[in-house]
Parts: C-alpha cells; structure tokens; sequence
C-alpha cells in the first residue's frame, strides 16, 4: 500500500504545469529565461497569469498527495507521500528528470501537514523576496527557519503535537530543496545573483 501510494505521489509530481502551460503557448520554459521549470521563470517566460496557475497547480498537488495520504493511512505514509511528490516535481521521469526546485510543492505539502508552519515559512520567502529582491535568497531563509522550528520540540510539540519524525522529514525536503538551489546559492555567496525583475527583457534571472 505505501509502495503504490509513493509511486503514485513521485507520478503526480510529474505533472509540471510550467511545462505543459508553457507548451499551449508554444514555449519550453527549460529553454527561456532560467531554463527552470516553476512559478519565477513561468511568470517571466510567459506571464503572471501562467505563473500563477503554475504556482497554485504546484502547491495543490503536494497538498493533495499527504493529505490524501493522511487520511487513507498513517502520518509515516503522507511523509512518504510528501516526499516522494516533491522528488517527483524536481526529477521528473516523464520529462526525462528535468522538472522544478520544488519549493511550491513542499509548500503544498508542508501545508497539509502543519499549516502554520507553512504560511510562517512563505511569509519569510515573500518578505526577504520583497526587501532583498531575489527569491533565491527568501528560500534559503525560510530553510533555515523551518529548520529553528521544526527541531524545537517544545514549539512542535505545543502548537501541532507533531511526531518525532516530522523534523527529519522537514530536513530531508529542505535538503532537496537546497540541493536544487545550489546554483543560486552560489551567485549569492559571489553576488552575482541577478535581482527579481518582471520585466519583458529579463530573461536570465534567478529562479526560485
């Protein structure tokens, strides 16, 4: 049962609506701008409206695979489910492993499993992003973050009575995630990463 359910999270993370919008409008957003697959190049490659939906099709489908997880089986599954959807979205093998960083995905599904957790962490992702103007930056912060909180068993344990294993899952995202953002974490450790900018001539910017 947690092998098919794994199996079917990894194939719904596969659904990458940055590629497939991208295509309605003739564009392979693996080959504009970033040449990332999510929500900051879909916007900049094809527009806001197309970002979006990206954005909100991504964080739906992590929702969806623990929650539904959740209440089919036990909480050890939707973390499997969680990660594995996650994995999905990143390597995705109906797109030959090329796919996005994961971060509304993880959101999705960290949303699932502890709301507030998740709203604290995209509040940290917008306000860096506004203030510093690279998202790059806001989600290696709101990794750091989410680290302080999940391993602070007096805040978990208070607020959501979360299991012992919750933070090692909170962990093992982050490290996918981070991994995926290595080359951005690169340009900001030289300052090189380019700032956030919508504008119609950006088309090498950093992805998030």
């Amino acid at each position: 049962m947690v092998i098919i359910a794994a199996v079917l999270a990894y194939f719904i993370g596969n659904i990458n609506p940055a590629i497939l919008i991208g295509r309605a409008y003739g564009v392979d957003v693996r080959k504009t701008g970033s040449g990332n697959a999510g929500t900051t190049n879909a916007i900049r490659s094809i527009g806001k409206k197309a970002g979006a939906l990206t954005f909100a099709i991504d964080v739906f489908k992590g929702w969806l695979c623990f929650f539904a997880a959740s209440e089919i089986g036990t909480m050890p599954m939707a973390l499997i489910c969680g990660f594995f959807v996650v994995l999905g979205h990143m390597y995705p093998a109906v797109f030959k492993f090329k796919g996005g960083k994961g971060v509304a995905t993880a959101f999705g599904a960290l949303l699932a499993a502890c709301w507030w957790f998740a709203l604290i962490l995209i509040a940290v992702v917008i306000v860096m992003a506004a203030i510093f103007r690279r998202v790059s930056l806001g989600v290696m912060a709101a990794a750091a973050v989410a680290l302080v909180i999940a391993f602070n068993a007096e805040i978990m344990d208070k607020l959501s009575g979360a299991a012992d294993y919750f933070p090692w899952w909170v962990l093992l995202i982050i490290a996918l995630v981070v991994w995926k953002h290595r080359g951005n974490i690169n340009r900001l450790v030289h300052g090189t990463e380019p700032k956030l900018s919508f504008g119609k001539s950006d088309k090498k910017k950093e992805e998030a």
